[in-house]
Parts: structure tokens; C-alpha cells; sequence
């Protein structure tokens, strides 16, 4: 195919060619001069078609038609692709088949024979290739489509929450305009809320402008709290209040509909506090969505500002109370300033003053748009030539108008530079909706199953694609997540360029067209989200994506029915599927799978028609916690690259001939067992194993030869390695350890190791050895027989190390820095020391310049340390010493240190603290006071105390810094009465004893949030009557206090409340008196107080909108006396008791109509469900659990708003409730999703 070699085909059309290129493809056909003849014919096609679709690529952008041309002729390409990979499966199966044949003529004949029958299927496709092909052909003259003419195309950089500032030019006075609008100066504040537009085109920099604002110093100082929303295109009212919500600090339910109780919340964070809120990219022009969506914000305090960026002034308009600022183009000086920085590293064109030339004018065709500067600056960082960069200068597409694909020409124009490979694999990532994060390696595994990336020769094709992907990186279509350090996401213009790009083939089920189907995973996905998918026969991607990590179910219809008709599947995902247990037998029928995902299922075990997936190359199984094996010939799967069983536990051996895996490259756990399975040598022949590997059960190795037969040396890939034994091993086995081990040394490459369960006396010479240079991480756990530690000093890199349950060794001494015989300072890179568990340790030896890097030292439970600690470790930040009684020593000097952690130690290391601690634990002490733990009131600046296990402990004379405190296990607790914790904010008691009856609240007039737990003796809080206080409490959490009787006397004035939880309080007979005027209180948890019989006069909050009422029998009594109905905006109940007398419910009259959540639960006598539940019309979701003589729906059924309906533990509903067969079926038949005892029900 020379031909082919002398044109630029399109990139889906070069791969074809490549294909049939290939020696063994033309070996099928040759001397079948039918098909032969088919196959010239088809060649000649696709040439000719190859000559117009450079014109093609280009022209899409402007002219529809011309992209609907270009998507026909991928289609039969995609056609023609299956129909190869049929011949290609067929063959590599055969070939399989006769392996046991001797010669390779005898393989050559079973091959042949197969052949016939096979070819003649594939003839009649190869003309419905052709036929299709020549159609398209005889489109060209009316579609303006010239053979061997190229147009330009173009591109856009993304941007992130994220901004590099010394990479902006031309934005210092747009920024201080911003900063002036915000009335830092408080004395100008006139409004209770500002909204200050940005407006600018696509590209222009209103997000890096608002991120600069964001992000400055003075902004950060002058609000009190700060949120970042990306609103873009399509406008979604509950998930911009969820977003806003969460990022100052409240969390939200995922699945929750309800925006009134949202925007509550959103309220009542708000209030009072001066708020600074970005909504980026905002398009929506709706006013009543604008109103509805700025309710909250008017409970902010004054000078309270939105920042809104967007394309489109009539939205700025509607929003703003201040005029628009209208961001303009950069200057030429400014923009030639940013293209200098991305088309050379050090931005300088000194030495090629031609190329500035050149560049100066490549500047001004972008018109100072940022992202067109950047992104034409970005393709020619490696482009250095004067002919390519003039080429750019001159292409046509400068010229072009923002047209139908609303796509800005700079970034079309990057799109016709990318390679052709890198345009498959952009294209691609058409799957990943706007916003979402996608990780590197996924990404990579996923091209590679969809045979995107090029054959490499002398590397693996992980490798190949990680060149792909820094590729793209580089280029600035894939940009660095803010909340997510693996994540990469794409720019909103990037990716609407890779969904044109990638046309009727991504996303779309309602097209035949269809090959790739992402969508986000729900809590409930049942048949008729996929009912389309019947329609599509080319499936060739079936990948769920994370919305939210939280429970999902699948329909059992998807696995077991609909997938293996998808006969075409390269890549299929069910991972996070909590009800997935198992795979069809008829699996094997996806012959093409190349990416198979069950991690984070319930799946028990895999078929073995698995192992018939001779094209498979990934399988990720981790986290399968309910998986007991592999599949017994998984020798079979000769394509298999990469094999995850992380976190899988209860596999116990490997499959047999593991080692004829040749290609696996990932293989993070390796199981040996004792008398079946996979030998440790098996290893040895799994030449390219690289990234981490595990291998367990080494006391199942007998023989330093099988453990030398892994040959674990030789693997220079291995970067991170687990030797990890069996805890308690017999101790006759204990002295075959160490040469075991020996045997065992990796490469030197080595960048991590764990040795676990280890019983040898002593350590090989490798651990430790220099010659280990990348040595970063090391962690050794229950040695405890050896009796001393490694020399682990010399090692360079060495960065974390940690010691855990070292039961024998007593003295740490010089041995442990290295011989001495390096210029390297002892742990010169060490930033984190463990030492753990070790119980006869007793002496730590060091010298001055030891540690000269370390931040964190831990030392826990080492009972007779007793010597000194390290004198001086300038760079330490956190110390923490727990159950190391006999140590005496002073604190090493750390004039960073601002974490300390002294527990169940000698009390003289208390003495003389470093003064700039901020964080400070003590505990195992006897009476304590802030005088015995070294406050200094005028030189502290501690932020948090906790205080646990002491006999005593008095607050007085806590520093004013102080904002939270804890206390845990103390025998008495001193509150004096004469001072006001006014810095407190959180305040934490637990397992308090003796005299601590009552907590005088006014002691504490600006704690936020209150916990109380395991006080026995704690009876009441009190409240000064003369004070009148209202409390600035949001959350009190009360549990497990079984004495506690009451809540201050009169009005309890808590005007913020918004959660009150009471567990366990078994002499509690009332709530706070009128609590109904709680106007914050949201939501509302009474567990197992048995005593309590009745809510107070007046009823309960009005703004109540969650309550939960568990095991308070005498309560449920007097139900109907609750007053629900008076709660406009309850919507979440949740009912759970042991009463043997409740035999209907609900009444009729009980529960408000606008409930849209109701749980049952644990009702034994419970037998029908009354009429009263049929007036909830606002009711969506519906739990019922334990209610073992449940048999009756209400008579008129469930009422229709019920969408979800969760049956657990009841056999009479649910045998009553069968599919059409149960006689109540009919009252559920509607509801759209219900589940009963885990499982799905269609």
C-alpha cells in the first residue's frame, strides 16, 4: 500500500489502512479471487475516499451537510473495522485451538480449514461496505468536496478554578476595578448584596479575571466565607444551590429533589455572614430562575457580592446592581507577551529573531484573544521551523467566522495540527461530559481498547499512550483538575470541539450511529434508561461514570440480556454496581471486549466463558470483596495486559500457567498458595510486570531457588513492592524466612517496599543497600523478631519510613544511619518517621545535622523508650508521642513544630511547649490545668486542645486563641465560673464523670457546635435567667448521656440552631420549652429516649425538615398528638420502634402532605400500611424495613407520586408484591424503581 504512504489519510481512515496492510490479513484472502478482488475494489474505495477527506475534515466545520458526509463515511469504516476483528478473532481462536497440535503445519492446515466457511461470511459485508462507499462517492460534486485539497482548522485553551498569575499579562487594572467594586473598605457599603458582571467573549479571560480576584489576599481577608461555582451552559437550579452549599461547608444529600429545603440550608449559612460567591459561565437569561436562584443570598451580610461571568450582557443586565465590567481584548504588547511565554519554555526569541517576525504576526490574527494566543502558542512550542510557523500564518481558517459549531476558530485550528493519532484519541474523549475528571490511566486503558493507540516496537502501549496524553496536556486541551490531584478535565470550548468532532457516535442512544455511551451512574438504574440501546447493534463502549461515590444498582437486564447482544463491546464498566453478583455464562459472546471493569461489586465469582475473551486486555477486579477466585483458565487470555485485584481478599491461590500471560504488564496482587494454584515461579515469566506488586503468602515458599525463580531482580519496572507473610507464622519456618527473602531482592529501580509479617532474625543486605537510590517510601510491619532495624540512612531518597511492632529490637544505634562510609548526611531527605509497637526499646541514639528534613515524627506505644530523642530537627512540624511513659527526655528543639501530640507519657515532657503550637493533644495524665501543660497566655497561638484520659483537668486560663476544644475520659472536669470562653467554637465532652451534672451555656456564648457523649452524670443544661442569651449554636449532639433530664428553664434561644440530635438519653421526659420558636432548627433526631412521651406545647419548629424518631416507644404512643401537619416544610420522616401494638400506619390526619421521604422500620406486628398514607401527594420515596407481618399495601395503593420504593426483611409484602402474580402488585406496579432485599425489580 505505498499509495497510501504518498497521501495524508484521515485518521480513522489510516488505521483501517494500516490494517489491511498487514501481512497476515492479506494471507487470509490469498488465492480467493472473489475476495480478492472484493478487497482491491474496497482498497480503490477507500483511497479515492481518503483524497476527499482532507478536504472533508475541514469544510465540517462550516457546512453541515459536509459533516454529515464525513459521519456516513466513518460509519462504513466502523463497519468494515468489525467485520475485520471478526477475521482476526477467528483466526487468533483457531490458532489457540491447535496449540496442542506439534507442528506448525498442522496449524497452518486447522487454520485453513477454518477459513472457507469464514471468509464466505464476510464477502457479502464487504459489499455493503462497497455499496455504501460508492454512494458517498457520487456526493462529492454536490458537497463542493475537492480530492487532495486541505482548510485549516482551529483550537482553545482551557481554563480551571486554579490560575498561575505569573502566566497572565494585561489583566492588573481589570483587576483592581473588580477589587474596588467589592467595598473592602467597609464604610462604603450602601447594599446588602452586590452582583458585579463580567462580560466577554469565549476565550477572552473572564474566568482567569474572576480566579485573580478570588484568589487575592485582601479578598480572602475581607469575607468570611467564599464559593466557586461553575454554572455553564445548562443551567441546573438544584445543582449550583448543592455546589454552593457545599463549598462553604455544608454537606448535602446527592439524591435529595427538594430545593426549598436547599436553599433553607443555603439560607441559613448565609445569614449573617459576609459572603463572596463566583458563578462562573453563567448562560441562563430566565429572571425568575435568577430570583429564585439569589433568594438566599439577601440573608448575607451587607456587602455581601456575586461575581457572575458570562458571554451574553442581557444576562449581565438582569443580574447586576452595578454596571457591567465589559472585559476587552488584550493589547498586541500584552499578547505577545503571553504568546512568548507558550511558544518558547523560557519565553525569549532572542536567538531567532525570524521566528518573532513571524510570530508578531500570528499575534495579531488572534485579536487579543487569550485563549486563541495561548493555544496557537502552545502547537508551536515544538515547532520551531520558519516554513511551518508561515504555513499557520497564512491558513485560511483565520479569516472564518464564529459559525454553527460554535466552535472559535483558533481552536479548529489546533484540532488540524494535532497528529492524526492524537485526533482519535481527542475525539474519543467526547464521552466525558463538561466538567467531569477523568484520570490519566483510565483514559489510557480505554484508548487502548478501542485500538487508538499505534503499535508501539520497543514499548508498551501504556507507555505509547502516556506520550499521547502529555501530548494533550501540553497542547492545553487537557488541563490539570483544581479538586482532584489525578483528575484532568477539558475546557467547555475543548470539549464541545471533541463532541463535533466525534459526531453521531458518542452519548447519543437515540442513533443507530451510536459506538461510545457514557452516562452518570444513579442510585437506581433501572431497564428503561437502556430500553434504546436495543436499537443500537455497534455498541463499542458501555462505560458508567462517578457522579458521587454512594450506593448504585443496575438493572440485572443490562448484564444478563442487553450486553452480549453487543457483540461489537470493546469496553464495558459496571464498576461501583453494589448489586452486581455475577456474569452471564454467555459473556464469551463479546468477543471483541478488550476492558472489562467489575471493581467495587458484590460479584462472588466469574464464569469461566470469561477466559474465551481472547482480546481482552484489562481486568480490573478490585475492591471485589465478595470474589473468591479467578477463573481456572485465565492462561487463555493471551492478550491480557493488565490484571487488578487490589483490595481483593478472599482470593486464597492464582490461576494455574499464570506465567503464559506474556504480555501482562499490571498484575498488582500475586496469592500463593500451599498445595494448588500458580507457584511463586511463575512470576519469572511474567518478564514485563511493572507499577506495584504484592505478593502474599510467602511463608507458603519452601525453597530459596522458587523464590530466586521470580526473578524479581530482573524486573527493573517494579516500582512499588509488598512482600507480605502470613501474621503468626509457625516458628519452624521461622529461619527459611531470611533466605527467603534473600532471594527476593528487586531491582534497584525500586521506588517503594512493605515487608509485612516478616519472622527472620535479621534483614537481607539489600534492604537498605545505597545502591537502592529511588528508595522514597518503606514501611516494615510486625518484624518482631528482628533485633535491630536495617541501615536505612544512606539511602537518598528515602522520604517516609515507618517501623511497626518491632517486639525485639532495644536499641536504636548508629548501625541504623549506614556505615558511615558516604558524604550523604544520615536521612538527608526524610520527611516522615513512624516507630510503632515496639515493646523493648529502650534507647534511641542521634547526632546533631540527623533529620535535617524532617517534618513528622511519630513514637506509639513504646513502654520503656527511655533515652534521649533527637536534639534538634529544624524542619519538624508535627511531633506526636503516645503510651511512652519512661520517656524523660525534653521535646527536640523544632522551632517550626505547630502540632504536638503528648499521650500516655512522662508529665515532664509537658513542660515548656513551643509557643507557636496550634494544634496540641494531652492525655494520660493525672490532674491537669492549662498551667500544667506549659500556656503561656501572652505567647500562645493554640487553635485546638483535646484533653483525654486524665483524673482531672480545669479550664481556666485557656488561651484566647482557643477555638476548640476537647475533652475525653476524665474523671472530673473544673469549670470556673468567673470566665467567658468567648473564642470557643467547638466544644467536645465525652465520658466526663463525678461532678459534671450541669453545663452553664453562657460560659460559652459563641460556640457553633456542641457534642456530648457518654457523660453518665450529666443531668441538665443550664442558662443565667438574667442574661436573656441567644446561643450561637448550630449543631448540639447529645448521646448515650442516660441521666440527662433537661434543657435550660423558659425559652431555650437558639436562634441558629439547625440540628439537634438526642441518642440514648433514657430519663429525658422533655424537650426544650417552646421550641417551636427554633426559627433555624432544619432537622431533628430522638433516638431511645424511652421516658419521653410527648413534644412540648406549642408543637415543634415550623421550619423543621427532617425528623427522626427511633425507639421511643412512649412518643410513637402519642403520634397522633405530634402536630406533623403543621410542618409546611417537613420532608424527610423517618419512624422506627418496637411497639407491638401498631398493627396499621399512618392514620389519617398524622403526616404533613408535603412529605417526600418516609422510612417504616421495625414494627413487629405492623400488618397493613393505612389509607392515611394514600394523602401524601408529595410523597417520592418510600422505605419499609423489618416489618416481618407486613402484608397490605394501603387498599387504594401507594399514592402516584411514589417513585422509589425499598422493601428489606418483610417476606409477607414482598412475597405479596411478586411481578403481576403478588395480589398487591398492583398497588406498586407504578412506583419507577423498587427494590426489595438488595434486589432490583422490573
Amino acid at each position: 500500500m505505498d499509495e497510501v504512504k504518498r497521501l495524508h489519510p484521515s485518521p480513522f481512515l489510516q488505521v483501517f489502512f494500516e490494517r489491511m496492510a498487514s501481512g497476515e490479513f492479506l494471507h487470509i484472502f490469498r488465492g480467493r479471487k472473489v475476495c480478492e478482488g472484493l478487497l482491491h475494489k474496497l482498497k480503490i474505495s477507500l483511497l479515492s475516499m481518503s483524497a476527499l477527506c482532507e478536504d472533508a475534515e475541514e469544510i465540517q466545520f462550516t457546512n453541515p451537510a459536509v459533516k454529515d458526509w464525513l459521519d456516513e463515511l466513518k460509519d462504513a469504516v466502523y463497519d468494515a473495522e468489525d467485520t475485520l476483528d471478526e477475521i482476526d478473532s477467528e483466526l487468533l481462536q483457531r490458532k489457540l485451538d491447535a496449540e496442542f497440535q506439534t507442528t506448525a503445519s498442522k496449524v497452518r492446515n486447522s487454520i485453513s480449514t477454518f477459513l472457507s466457511p469464514s471468509v464466505k461470511k464476510v464477502e457479502p459485508k464487504i459489499k455493503e461496505v462497497l455499496d455504501k462507499l460508492e454512494y458517498l462517492a457520487k456526493q462529492k460534486d454536490a458537497l463542493g468536496l475537492k480530492e487532495g485539497v486541505g482548510r485549516e482548522s482551529s483550537k482553545r485553551l482551557p481554563t480551571t478554578s486554579l490560575v498561575e498569575e505569573s502566566g497572565i499579562f494585561g489583566r492588573d487594572d481589570d483587576k483592581e476595578k473588580i477589587i474596588n467594586l467589592l467595598h473592602l473598605d467597609d464604610g462604603c457599603v450602601i447594599e446588602n448584596l452586590y452582583v458585579i458582571p463580567i462580560v466577554g467573549m469565549g476565550g477572552i479571560g473572564k474566568t482567569t479575571l474572576a480566579q485573580l480576584v478570588y484568589k487575592d489576599k485582601r479578598v480572602n481577608e475581607h469575607f468570611n466565607l467564599q464559593a466557586w461555582v461553575c454554572v455553564s451552559d445548562e443551567f441546573d437550579m438544584l445543582k449550583v444551590t448543592k455546589t454552593i452549599l457545599e463549598e462553604v461547608g455544608s454537606s448535602t444529600n446527592d439524591d435529595s429533589k427538594n430545593l426549598n429545603q436547599l436553599q433553607l440550608t443555603l439560607q441559613e449559612k448565609l445569614m449573617g455572614k459576609k459572603f463572596l460567591i463566583v458563578l462562573d459561565d453563567v448562560w441562563n437569561e430566565n429572571y425568575a430562575d435568577w430570583k429564585v436562584l439569589s433568594g438566599p443570598f439577601e440573608s448575607g451580610a451587607q456587602g455581601s457580592t456575586v461575581i457572575v461571568t458570562t458571554r451574553n450582557d442581557s444576562v449581565a443586565s438582569m443580574m447586576r446592581t452595578v454596571p457591567t465590567h465589559y472585559l476587552n481584548m488584550l493589547s498586541e504588547e500584552d499578547s505577545w507577551s503571553l504568546f512568548a511565554k507558550h511558544s518558547f519554555p523560557d519565553g525569549k526569541f532572542d536567538a531567532r529573531s525570524e521566528l518573532e517576525v513571524i510570530g508578531r504576526q500570528i499575534v495579531k490574527k488572534c485579536e487579543g484573544l487569550p485563549l486563541a494566543v495561548k493555544a496557537i502558542g502552545s502547537i508551536l512550542q515544538s515547532k520551531l521551523d520558519v516554513d511551518e510557523w508561515e504555513r499557520i500564518l497564512k491558513s485560511e481558517l483565520w479569516d472564518s467566522p464564529i459559525d454553527y459549531t460554535n466552535i472559535l476558530p483558533s481552536l479548529r485550528l489546533s484540532y488540524k495540527y494535532l497528529p492524526s493519532h492524537l485526533k482519535l484519541c481527542f475525539a474519543y474523549c467526547s464521552i466525558f461530559p463538561k466538567g467531569y475528571a477523568f484520570e490519566k490511566d483510565h483514559l489510557i486503558l480505554l484508548w487502548m481498547a478501542e485500538g487508538l493507540l499505534q503499535e508501539p516496537r520497543n514499548r508498551t502501549m501504556k507507555e505509547v499512550g502516556e506520550d499521547y496524553f502529555c501530548n494533550l496536556v501540553s497542547r492545553s486541551l487537557f488541563q490539570q483538575s483544581c479538586g482532584n490531584k489525578l483528575g484532568f478535565v477539558m475546557h467547555d470550548l475543548v470539549n464541545n470541539l471533541a463532541n463535533f468532532v466525534s459526531g453521531q457516535f458518542s452519548f447519543r442512544q437515540e442513533s443507530n450511529k451510536t459506538r461510545h455511551l457514557s452516562y452518570f451512574k444513579t442510585r437506581f438504574d433501572n431497564f428503561e434508561k437502556f430500553e434504546a440501546l436495543y436499537k443500537v447493534k455497534r455498541l463499542r463502549t458501555f462505560l458508567p461514570l462517578e457522579f458521587s461515590i454512594r450506593d448504585n444498582n443496575l438493572t440485572k437486564k443490562v448484564p444478563h440480556d442487553l450486553l452480549p447482544k453487543q457483540r461489537y463491546l470493546r469496553v464495558l464498566s459496571l464498576s461501583h454496581y453494589e448489586n452486581v453478583t455475577n456474569l452471564p455464562d454467555s459473556i464469551d459472546k463479546i468477543i471483541q471486549l478488550r476492558y472489562l471493569d467489575l471493581s467495587f461489586t458484590a460479584i462472588r465469582s466469574l464464569p469461566n466463558s470469561l477466559c474465551k475473551l481472547i482480546n481482552l486486555q484489562t481486568l480490573k477486579l478490585s475492591c471485589c470483596y465478595k470474589l473468591v477466585g479467578l477463573p481456572r483458565d485465565m492462561r487463555k487470555l493471551i492478550n491480557l495486559r493488565h490484571l487488578d485485584i487490589t483490595g481483593t481478599r478472599l482470593i486464597m491461590e492464582m490461576p494455574i500457567q499464570l506465567g503464559s500471560l506474556k504480555y501482562l504488564q499490571t498484575l498488582t496482587t500475586f496469592i500463593i498458595s500451599k498445595t494448588s494454584g500458580s507457584c511463586i515461579g511463575e512470576l519469572g515469566k511474567l518478564t514485563n510486570l511493572r507499577g506495584k506488586l504484592t505478593i502474599l503468602n510467602l511463608q507458603n515458599v519452601v525453597f530459596s531457588e522458587d523464590a530466586l525463580d521470580a526473578c524479581l531482580k530482573e524486573k527493573k519496572h517494579i516500582k512499588d513492592l509488598v512482600l507480605e507473610w502470613k501474621a503468626d507464622t509457625d516458628t519452624d519456618v521461622l529461619e527459611s524466612q531470611r533466605t527467603i527473602l534473600d532471594s527476593l531482592q528487586p531491582h534497584s529501580n525500586l521506588e517503594s517496599l512493605t515487608i509485612k509479617y516478616y519472622s527472620g532474625k535479621s534483614f537481607s543486605d539489600w534492604v537498605g543497600h545505597h545502591s537502592f537510590s529511588n528508595i522514597a517510601s518503606l514501611y516494615l510491619y510486625d518484624c518482631k523478631y528482628c533485633c535491630s532495624l536495617p541501615p536505612l540512612g544512606q539511602l537518598p531518597s528515602l522520604h517516609d519510613l515507618s517501623f511497626i511492632q518491632f517486639d525485639e529490637v532495644v536499641k536504636v544505634d548508629r548501625e541504623f544511619y549506614g556505615d558511615g562510609s558516604f558524604s550523604i548526611k544520615p536521612f538527608g531527605a526524610l520527611k516522615v518517621l513512624r516507630f510503632e509497637q515496639m515493646s523493648k526499646w529502650e534507647e534511641w541514639l542521634s547526632e546533631s545535622g540527623d533529620f535535617p528534613l524532617l517534618q513528622e515524627l511519630y513514637i506509639y506505644d513504646c513502654p520503656k523508650l527511655t533515652r534521649e530523642l533527637p536534639i534538634h530537627l529544624p524542619s519538624l512540624i508535627k511531633l506526636e508521642i503516645m503510651e511512652c511513659p519512661l520517656l524523660v527526655s525534653s521535646l527536640p528543639r523544632a522551632p517550626s513544630i505547630c502540632q504536638l501530640n503528648l499521650t500516655g507519657c512522662n508529665k515532664d515532657l509537658l513542660k515548656d511547649l513551643p509557643t507557636k503550637i496550634q494544634i496540641l493533644k494531652v492525655g494520660g495524665f493525672d490532674a491537669l490545668d492549662s498551667r500544667a501543660i506549659g500556656m503561656k497566655e501572652s505567647s500562645y497561638s493554640l487553635q485546638e486542645l483535646e484533653i483525654s484520659n486524665c483524673s482531672s483537668f480545669s479550664m481556666g486560663d485557656l488561651p484566647s486563641t482557643l477555638k476548640s476544644i476537647s475533652i475525653t475520659d476524665c474523671q472530673r472536669l473544673e469549670l470556673p465560673m468567673h470566665q467567658i470562653f468567648s473564642s470557643l467554637k467547638k466544644l467536645h465532652l465525652e465520658n466526663i464523670n463525678d461532678s459534671f451534672r450541669s453545663l452553664p451555656l453562657d460560659l460559652f456564648p459563641n460556640l457553633s457546635h456542641i457534642f456530648i457523649f457518654r457523660c453518665v452524670h450529666l443531668e441538665t443544661l443550664t442558662i443565667s435567667d438574667q442574661l436573656g442569651l441567644d446561643l450561637m449554636i448550630l449543631h448540639m449532639r447529645i448521646i448515650n448521656c442516660p441521666n440527662f433530664v433537661s434543657f435550660p428553664k423558659g425559652v431555650f434561644r437558639a436562634s441558629k440552631l439547625t440540628l439537634l440530635l438526642l441518642w440514648s438519653c433514657g430519663r429525658l421526659r422533655s424537650l426544650p420549652d417552646k421550641m417551636h420558636v427554633l426559627p433555624s432548627l432544619e432537622e431533628l433526631q430522638i433516638v431511645d429516649c424511652e421516658e419521653l412521651e410527648s413534644f412540648p406545647d406549642g408543637g415543634l419548629p415550623c421550619n423543621l425538615k427532617s425528623v427522626s424518631i427511633i425507639d421511643c416507644d412512649n412518643l410513637v404512643a402519642g403520634r397522633m398528638g405530634w402536630g406533623l401537619q403543621k410542618l409546611p416544610f417537613l420532608k424527610n420522616l423517618s419512624i422506627c420502634g418496637e411497639r407491638g401494638d401498631v398493627e396499621s400506619f399512618p392514620e389519617v390526619g398524622l403526616l404533613p402532605t408535603n412529605l417526600t421521604a418516609l422510612q417504616i422500620k421495625n414494627f413487629p406486628n405492623l400488618k397493613s400500611l393505612d389509607k392515611g398514607l394514600q394523602q401524601l401527594t408529595s410523597l417520592e420515596e418510600l422505605l419499609i424495613d423489618n416489618c416481618p407481618m407486613l402484608k397490605y399495601m394501603p387498599e387504594e395503593g401507594l399514592p402516584a407520586s411514589v417513585s422509589v420504593l425499598r422493601i428489606d426483611y418483610c417476606p409477607l409484602i414482598k412475597r405479596q408484591c411478586q411481578r403481576k402474580k403478588g395480589k398487591e402488585w398492583r398497588k406498586i406496579a407504578h412506583v419507577h424503581l423498587k427494590m426489595m432485599d438488595d434486589e432490583l425489580i422490573e
